[in-house]
């Protein structure tokens, strides 16, 4: 029981991986021509007309500004990926991509993982299909950190899509990954210190190990010598530099800012940092979940 239990808090660290990597309005780096472009907007959009509009606008005024000369046949497929991407259009994404999958290309490799794993997550993807695709994204984000061990995004997808295998393999081996999963997004924050997302992770990592029970502890501690232990002082500082990096760029990076004040008995701060999650403008069904937690929380602050 208590090994189910464990399991259950460990695989939530990683669900909630998903999650924000989805959901997260982070700006995120498009390669063009050489060049970085930075755009503005939801990283993972959910497929709805009115995000696609924006994504669309987000396109045109990209190709725009950075028009210089003709773009590469490389970036040319790039640029269209990242389209694709920004219009939540998974299962063309994923068509496209494919095609390059025995590419040298990083760029390609990575984004390749991040389509796999976005199909896997589509409601109609039944069980098996869902796991041949959990486990062709982490082996394309393997082979994306083999071409380019420098580039962020290669370690921040392998990280995630580690996380997911996991799901698959049992409670040793992935409280196992965990440790490997945390390097990996240390390095992509190292690598890209301006990506709010990672460091919003990596908060998230350090509380979840922060608030397991003891009795969870001790079942860890049968298992590894040296469990992963994390406080929440440390989850604080990782989720302040998420939102130092990209300020209100998620609503649940707000939530945790408040939940790891309360841990911490700051109950100052925690009421400041909830209700800037209460009053965040709700975009997505995460987003109102964020909010009804936040309110509850208020509540038992303020009663």
């Amino acid at each position: 029981m208590a090994t189910t239990s464990l399991l259950q808090s460990v695989a939530r660290v990683f669900f909630t991986v998903s999650r924000s990597a989805r959901s997260a309005r982070t700006k995120r780096s498009l390669t063009i021509r050489g060049q970085t472009a930075t755009a503005g907007g939801r990283v993972w959009l959910l497929s709805v007309p009115a995000v696609c509009y924006l994504g669309g606008e987000l396109y045109q005024r990209l190709r725009r500004a950075a028009t210089v000369h003709a773009l590469s046949p490389v970036e040319a497929v790039l640029e269209q990926a990242d389209y694709l991407y920004s219009c939540g259009d998974t299962e063309k994404l994923h068509q496209l991509l494919l095609q390059y999958k025995s590419s040298d290309d990083a760029e390609f490799l990575w984004r390749l993982a991040r389509a796999c794993r976005d199909l896997s997550l589509l409601s109609h993807v039944g069980a098996e299909q869902k796991k041949q695709l959990t486990y062709e994204a982490l082996e394309y984000a393997t082979h994306a950190l083999e071409k380019n061990e420098a580039c962020f995004a290669a370690h921040k997808w392998y990280a995630v899509c580690l996380s997911d295998v996991g799901d698959y393999e049992g409670v040793k081996v992935k409280i196992g990954n965990s440790y490997i999963i945390k390097e990996h997004l240390e390095r992509a924050v190292e690598l890209n210190p301006k990506d709010a997302t990672s460091f919003h992770i990596l908060g998230y990592w350090c509380y979840a190990f922060a608030e397991l029970p003891w009795y969870q502890r001790k079942v860890a501690a049968m298992i590894f010598a040296s469990p992963p232990t994390a406080t929440f002082e440390e989850a604080l500082v990782f989720f302040q530099k998420a939102e130092e990096v990209d300020p209100n760029f998620y609503s649940k990076n707000l939530l945790m800012m408040g939940k790891s004040f309360m841990m911490l008995k700051d109950n100052g701060q925690a009421v400041a940092w909830l209700t800037r999650a209460q009053d965040y403008v709700p975009r997505t069904e995460e987003d109102k979940q964020v909010h009804k937690e936040a309110v509850d929380l208020l509540k038992k602050l303020n009663p």
